[in-house]
């Protein structure tokens, strides 16, 4: 007799987690790897969130929070949009998720049907169209290259047969660190406005940029999902905390959804994430730290050959093109790693159908870890 399995289980993996797996199965074995692959800060936590923690599991009682979490955190989630922002945001609106990719879940079942049509620009984060499909959701990709600034706009959006049901934005986006400039972003708003689309904008990358300030879609759409998170600006990536930021009309979804899917996010965690908002100075040193980096690849990887670069205007990626190298990114990828002894990610993996001819690089680690990368990265092409 055979057993039914599932179609939604069946999605594509996560080609990141493959290549880290790999990663550490060779750093296991012996071998000197460096680690572009993740995207995931190398400092960790600050230490007034570590003594929180330390404290907390002293005095705390860690059971189960509210279910959209500590409202008092919440507070401090709404007064960090106020001073970064200067957006009014009640608490009420918040919900404190298990990393954004429980946010994702929650806002798609929330938001969408089976069967809904949700667009993304290509390349992009994975877990658009892996979550989605999951869902019994229908993913529609946008391609969007270097013409249009790895973004999508208007004149792509015309073009989308039927009309989605919603649009995620990322602003900067994963893999290739674009931005969406305001002008763009408001003529978007009022495209999906003007049709019923619902926007989704991924702002997990905020607060890492090299030039202009990223843009928070609070009130440019009062029906949009925000959807942030404490693992790359805050630093605190295995600590497994996000937020959602609801439209009115999602909220009691969104809670009674919750409780029946997670019920409360970590407890502990939470406590911990109270005191990253006082840690700015620690947290803004990290990013000067990513500028360094993404100046060292962006001059590295342009005098190894790779090209075209997308503009990496924020978070910690540079999506480069492999030029002469030849095609076959997922090959490429495992070359470097066995002859070079560098992990990367192929561009397949944020876009089945183009990224064949990319690869992302991660600059989240030390410098001295980037400089070492490009030098063995120089060699091996020579070496081909």
């Amino acid at each position: 007799m055979v057993i039914k399995v599932a179609a939604r289980g069946r999605i594509a993996p996560f080609m990141v987690m493959d290549v880290m797996r790999a990663a550490n199965a060779r750093a296991a074995a012996g071998y000197d790897v460096i680690h572009l692959e993740v995207g995931q800060p190398a400092t960790g936590a600050p230490d007034p969130v570590i003594a929180a923690a330390k404290r907390s599991l002293d005095v705390a009682e860690l059971g189960y929070t509210e279910t959209f979490g500590l409202f008092e955190l919440r507070e401090r989630i709404a007064a960090f949009y106020g001073t970064r922002y200067g957006a009014e945001v009640s608490p009420a609106r918040i919900a404190v998720t298990t990393g954004s990719s429980g946010g994702f879940v929650l806002a798609f079942l929330a938001a969408f049907d089976a069967g809904d049509r949700i667009a993304f620009g290509a390349p992009s984060y994975p877990g658009y169209r892996n979550i989605a499909t999951a869902l019994d959701l229908v993913p529609m990709a946008i391609p969007c290259g270097e013409a249009s600034g790895f973004q999508p706009n208007v004149e792509l959006l015309d073009r989308l047969d039927p009309v989605p049901d919603g649009l995620i934005l990322a602003s900067p986006a994963n893999p290739t660190g674009a931005m969406i400039v305001p002008d763009v972003l408001a003529e978007i708003v009022a495209w999906c406005k003007a049709r019923g689309v619902r926007v989704l904008s991924d702002e997990i990358y905020h607060g890492i940029t090299y030039g202009r300030e990223a843009q928070t879609l609070l009130g440019l759409d009062p029906t949009a999902v925000v959807i942030n998170s404490f693992s790359k600006y805050f630093s605190m990536t295995g600590w497994r905390l996000g937020w959602l930021v609801l439209p009115d009309d999602l909220a009691r979804a969104v809670e009674c959804l919750t409780q029946n899917l997670f019920i409360s996010p970590p407890t502990l965690s939470q406590y911990a994430a109270m005191e990253v908002f006082d840690c700015r100075h620690a947290l803004d040193e990290n990013v000067r730290r990513y500028a360094d980096n993404r100046a060292i690849l962006l001059d590295g990887l342009r005098r190894c050959g790779f090209g075209p670069l997308a503009p990496a205007d924020g978070a910690f990626y540079v999506y480069g093109g492999v030029g002469s190298l030849g095609g076959d990114s997922p090959r490429l990828c495992t070359e470097i790693l066995e002859q070079a002894g560098v992990a990367v990610t192929p561009g397949t993996d944020f876009d089945p159908h183009h990224g064949d001819g990319f690869i992302r690089f991660s600059y989240a680690g030390a410098t001295a870890d980037m400089t070492e990368a490009i030098s063995r990265l120089r060699r091996w092409v020579q070496r081909r």
